[in-house]
């Protein structure tokens, strides 16, 4: 599918399972930390929730953990292997258009800030972006808009000029949530997923 830019001043894309293929090594990063805190966190139970916080899953599970503890650990091991994440070549591809119209490209992510800038270190995708918003950068995390709303405002353009790559149900609802539009990359890019 070719991507239709038309309109546009900006696009934001989501890192987790947007860009990258990272939801296997957060899950099993993340199984790890919280098998430190006799925390069992099954596989199924995770991937209907992706696109979830770290925080927010913990408190549907119902446990009570050191969140930061387990986010620096979780980031640490994340950042041990982050030779094997691979980028998706379509959506990269179209950042790649993106930036050859001349548009502004960031990328707003819930993930870490460290781990997310060494995951588009790591993988050669620095050039597409002329900022990354993590979750230290917003008050509030997916569905809620803050993370678009900052990544705009940073590029200077205004939410409705700015088009979202997207691939979970609280991505969607925080670009609704900021007025601007969005692409779910899961429909889109069959081949990917």
């Amino acid at each position: 599918m070719e991507l239709d830019l038309e309109g546009y001043e900006a696009v934001i894309s989501d890192w987790d399972g947007t860009l990258v293929d990272s939801q296997p090594l957060n899950f099993r990063s993340l199984a790890t930390a919280l098998r430190a805190h006799a925390v069992d966190l099954q596989e199924d139970w995770y991937r209907a929730r992706m696109g979830t916080s770290v925080d927010g899953l913990l408190e549907e599970l119902g446990v009570v953990v050191p969140l930061a503890d387990v986010l620096k650990r979780c980031g640490e091991l994340i950042i041990r292997d982050l030779p094997s994440l691979r980028p998706f070549a379509p959506v990269v591809g179209w950042l790649g258009k993106a930036r050859a119209k001349g548009l502004a490209c960031a990328v707003a992510s819930g993930g870490g800030g460290d781990v997310v800038r060494a995951g588009i270190a790591t993988t050669g995708l620095a050039h597409l972006f002329d900022t990354v918003v993590t979750r230290e950068d917003a008050p509030l995390g997916k569905p809620a808009p803050d993370l678009f709303l900052e990544a705009a405002r940073r590029l200077q353009v205004p939410p409705q000029r700015c088009l979202v790559l997207e691939d979970t149900e609280e991505g969607l609802a925080a670009a609704e949530a900021a007025g601007m539009h969005a692409v779910d990359v899961r429909t889109h890019v069959e081949s990917v997923w």
